[in-house]
This record gives C-alpha cells, sequence and structure tokens, in this order.
C-alpha cells in the first residue's frame, strides 16, 4: 500500500511533455513576436513623422522710411522753456485761491490772495502822510512869497533910505528862512511819496499775479496755509503754484558725448512721444547746452517743434530721431517691412516663410526700400502677419515650425 501510494506521488510529479503543453508554448512565442512588430512599426513612423522646426519670428510692420535717414537716437522729456514757480516776498497766510490744477491764466491775472490788514494799514498811513506833507508845501510856499514881498519892498525902501539897515536885514533873513523851510517840505512830501510807493509795494506783494499766459502745473499751498519766501518750518510753504507757458514746451534730450559730431543747430528731427506710440513730430534742433554732464558723459540738446501739438504735456517722456537731412513729404508715411533677415530667395524670387498654425508658407513677395534693418514689402504681406527670421536651408513650404523658447 505504500509504495502504491508513492507511486501515484510520482505520477503527479512529472512534467507533461504531450501535445497540448507544446500548443502553449506556441502561443507565447506568437505574442512575443507580435509585441516585437509592433514595436518596429512605432519607431518606423516615429523616423518618418516630418521634422519640427524651432524657429524665430517677428510681425510684418508698418515703419517709417525715416529710419534710414537716422544718425543718432536720444531719450528725453517735454519741458516748458518759460516755467515759474510763484511765490510772495513777505510772509503771510493765504486768504484766497483762484486757480488749481490745469486752470489756464492770462498775463495780470489775479491767481492769489494772501493776508494784508497789515500793509493796507500801512497803505493808509502812507497816504495821509503824503497828503500832510502837500498841505505843508503849500503852506510853505505861501510864507515865501510873502518873504519875498517883504523883501523886494524893503530893498527898494532901503536903497531910498527910508528904513533902517537892521529892517532891511531882517527882511532878508525871513525871506532865506522862508525859502529853506519850502525846500526841506518839498524833500519832506517826496520822501511821502516814496512811503507811499513802499506801501503799495508791500500791498501788491500780497497779490499773486500770473507773469505770461500760462498753465496752472501743480498748487504747493491751500487757503489758511503760511507762505514765506523762505520756508523758515516745516508747514510753511515756500510757493503756492507752479505755471508753465505750454507754448513754448520742448524736448530736452540727452545725447551720448560720443554722438555729439552728429548733432548740429537746426538739425532735422523727428520725435516720438511715449503716450502716442509710433506716431511722428517734426522738429529741429534748437540749441546744443555747452556744457557736459561728466557723471552720465552726456550733452542736453533741447529740440523744437516744427508745430506745437496741444496734446503734449510737460514731462512726457520722448524718443528723438536726429537725421542726415530733412525727409521728402512721401518718406512721411509708414510703409510695411519686414526684418531683412526674414528675406529668403526661391525660384528666383524673394519670399517669406509665413508662420500659419504651426505651418511654414512660403510666400512670394515684392520687396521695396531697404529701411535700416528692414525691408519694404510692396506686396505679398498683410501687417500683422509673422514670417520666419534666418529660415534654416531644410525649412519647405508646408513645415513644421514652432516658435524659439516655447
Amino acid at each position: 500500500m505504500v509504495r502504491l501510494a508513492m507511486k501515484q506521488d510520482l505520477e503527479k510529479l512529472r512534467i507533461d511533455r504531450s501535445g497540448q503543453g507544446a500548443t502553449g508554448v506556441r502561443k507565447r512565442s506568437r505574442k512575443w513576436l507580435w509585441f516585437i512588430l509592433t514595436a518596429i512599426v512605432l519607431a518606423g513612423g516615429v523616423l518618418l513623422m516630418p521634422r519640427k522646426h524651432e524657429v524665430e519670428t517677428s510681425p510684418a510692420v508698418m515703419v517709417h522710411p525715416t529710419r534710414a535717414l537716422t544718425l543718432v537716437n536720444a531719450t528725453g522729456y517735454a519741458v516748458a522753456d518759460r516755467k515759474a514757480a510763484l511765490a510772495s516776498k513777505v510772509t503771510s497766510r493765504l486768504v484766497w485761491l483762484g486757480v488749481e490744477e490745469g486752470s489756464r491764466v492770462k498775463q495780470g491775472d489775479v491767481l492769489a490772495r494772501l493776508e494784508s490788514d497789515d500793509v493796507n494799514a500801512s497803505l493808509k498811513q502812507a497816504e495821509a502822510d503824503l497828503a500832510a506833507a502837500r498841505f505843508r508845501v503849500d503852506q510853505d510856499n505861501a510864507e515865501l512869497v510873502d518873504a519875498k514881498l517883504n523883501h523886494d519892498r524893503f530893498a527898494q525902501l532901503e536903497k531910498r533910505a527910508v528904513v533902517a539897515r537892521s529892517e532891511f536885514d531882517q527882511a532878508v533873513a525871513r525871506y532865506r528862512k522862508a525859502q529853506a523851510a519850502h525846500e526841506n517840505a518839498v524833500r519832506v512830501l517826496e520822501g511821502r511819496k516814496a512811503a507811499l510807493e513802499l506801501a503799495r509795494a508791500n500791498k501788491e506783494y500780497t497779490v499773486l499775479r500770473a507773469p505770461f499766459d500760462a498753465v496752472v502745473l501743480t498748487k504747493s499751498a491751500d487757503v489758511g496755509d503760511i507762505v514765506t519766501p523762505i520756508g523758515a518750518s516745516s508747514t510753511a510753504k515756500a510757493s503756492v503754484v507752479t505755471i508753465a507757458d505750454l507754448g513754448s514746451l520742448q524736448i530736452e534730450a540727452d545725447v551720448s558725448e560720443s554722438n555729439l559730431s552728429k548733432i548740429r543747430q537746426g538739425q532735422p528731427v523727428e520725435i516720438m512721444l511715449d503716450a502716442y506710440g509710433e506716431e511722428r513730430f517734426p522738429g529741429y534742433v534748437h540749441m546744443i547746452v555747452p556744457t557736459a554732464d561728466k557723471t552720465k558723459a552726456t550733452v542736453m540738446v533741447k529740440v523744437r517743434f516744427d508745430k506745437l501739438d496741444p496734446r503734449v504735456l510737460p514731462q512726457m517722456s520722448a524718443k528723438v530721431a536726429f537725421l542726415e537731412r530733412a525727409p521728402t513729404p512721401g518718406e512721411r508715411a509708414p510703409r510695411l517691412a519686414v526684418p531683412v533677415k526674414a528675406i529668403v530667395e526661391r525660384s528666383g524670387g524673394k519670399a517669406v516663410f509665413l508662420v500659419d498654425a504651426g505651418v511654414a508658407r512660403l510666400t512670394p513677395v515684392k520687396t521695396g526700400q531697404a529701411l535700416g534693418d528692414m525691408l519694404e514689402i510692396v506686396e505679398g504681406l498683410k501687417p500683422g502677419e509673422r514670417v520666419v527670421i534666418s529660415p534654416p536651408d531644410s525649412l519647405t513650404d508646408g513645415g513644421a515650425v514652432s516658435a524659439a523658447g516655447k
């Protein structure tokens, strides 16, 4: 029995080498074959896929032809040639302010008033003193006339020995005294007139007037503030308002010393204000300031507009292009252009690779004038369309592209 059981156990451990086991091995071999074939197909598909080029692109933009005439570029700010911070020569309290930022004023207009009770009293006293001095002059003049008549009468009588010599001497003394008193009264009158002018000047110091036609830029004080020409305390104001003549606006640009030889007085320029994008304003060099800034190695050049635009405001930032010559009317209009490096030679003509939804389309173009590092496109493109810059030789029409850095 024991031997029979051991034999049965050994039969269970024996490997089945019949036809059913061979079939399982063949199935496993087929699975590995299909896996290898699939991998080969996928690898071949990757190799056969079109190559995607990483390129740099640029839009077709409107460029001014004067770019080719530019010798030097500089930056600066719009500054009024006539500008004033209005303050008073006396220390007093501001009691009335009739303007605010943006107010337009004419020469002589009253902008503000300071407290003037003390100067008003001084003015009235000066007027009264002048009236008293005039009365004294009239009084002394009457005395002088009477003394002269008396002197002349005694002189005639003295010649005929009708009166004593002593009486004539008294008449002479009285006449001379009247002359001295009258001269003194006249001098006092002049002094009183000067005192009145001083009082009126002090009165005028309490009134701030516009020295020229201008626009109020800033308001530095309010009603109730103490205004002083010295600004002795932290609460005192040194000025009330700042005004500027907007008709005198010009651009003050800093030009590098190394480029100064390319600048001349009267030279034509184009002014671009950051506030108005690519819009250009014609102008000219008004002055080259005869001193340099040693910290920046620059020289200030003042540039004026041919025709000042009312949209220009003080302290606007600007760029100035100093031109080789004055542009013609046709050179002032912007033209469509692309970078020179975007142009390629294909089939005997010029073309560009236009980027459209990640695909480069070879597009024939007709070119025009060179505009610095840009080239005018007369036909074939529209503003805003992006083209490939320096396209590789391997790039063909319909090739896949992606922007560099993305």
